[in-house]
């Protein structure tokens, strides 16, 4: 399961004797990596009762950390694990409320929020495989200037914030001065100018504004199939959303058999170049 950025991360390891029962070790150090590679080290953890070692890590970073309890001198050993860290704002195309609507789960039923929420981030992946970004991002691209328009690869472009030059020298730009083709990523300079030679990052937002229906109940078809998973040979009632257009029976590129054709379908006035044609 993911965590939250901010929220304490429970970890935990046991060390046990060499007949299995649960044992102290001499001395347990803990070792988190965090996604920028920086360490912390926390060393001497003690036992929360008898060979159990447990510490609570407030989450400061986004991303993957790697785990490691390394144990010394009596019952030495190791153990290692990982955890992810969602972003503070995590890309997701409606509510956990809205998610348990479609897959009638009660509202005050909680005990699959967790992995429900790692499903919602999964389905907007694979809807935006096929339309491109629909929840709003920064991105950041490195472009080349000398010629009369830039070209954002990130579409749609709602807005761009800077463009900063990479070398001294370089003359900046004015972003009050640009037009912005939100469906191409085509950015021109109003005055009709040439961008002057050399390289800039750019950084913009990408995505959209409001959501389109079409988008959102195809998201939450892929959602209702991908769900069916955890029902085992009962996935295919109709009672879970089941039928005939469980099985697909042609594999979509990049995605294997994960999307139904129903949702394909709702998707396709929408589909971008590398997508669903």
């Amino acid at each position: 399961m993911s965590y939250d950025l901010g929220a304490v991360v429970p970890l935990g390891t046991t060390v046990r004797d060499s007949a299995g029962a649960l044992a102290n070790a001499g001395d347990m150090t803990l070792i988190i990596t965090l996604p920028d590679q920086s360490t912390l080290t926390v060393p001497s953890v003690t036992p929360a009762s008898t060979g159990t070692y447990a510490y609570d890590y407030p989450a400061v970073q986004a991303g993957r950390h790697a785990v490691r309890w390394v144990a010394t001198g009596v019952n030495a050993g190791a153990y290692a694990d990982v955890f992810d860290v969602r972003p503070a704002a995590p890309p997701m195309l409606f509510s956990l409320a809205a998610a348990k609507a479609k897959l009638d789960i009660p509202a005050t039923s909680t005990s699959a929020d967790e992995e429900l929420r790692e499903f919602i981030e999964a389905t907007t992946q694979c809807v935006e495989f096929f339309v491109g970004p629909v929840v709003q991002r920064t991105v950041q691209q490195v472009v080349p200037g000398g010629r009369a328009a830039l070209v954002l690869h990130t579409t749609p472009v709602l807005a761009v914030t800077a463009v900063v030059p990479l070398l001294a020298g370089q003359s900046a730009i004015d972003t009050a001065g640009l037009d912005i083709d939100p469906s191409t990523g085509i950015v021109r300079q109003t005055s009709g100018a040439c961008f002057p030679c050399g390289d800039y990052r750019t950084t913009y937002t990408a995505g959209r504004s409001a959501v389109p229906p079409n988008v959102s109940l195809a998201a939450k078809l892929i959602l209702q199939h991908l769900w069916r998973t955890n029902y085992g040979a009962a996935r295919g009632l109709a009672g879970v959303g089941g039928g005939e257009d469980f099985a697909v029976t042609e594999p979509i590129p990049g995605l294997g058999y994960a999307i139904p054709n129903r949702a394909l379908q709702l998707l396709q006035g929408d589909s971008q170049p590398g997508g669903f044609a």
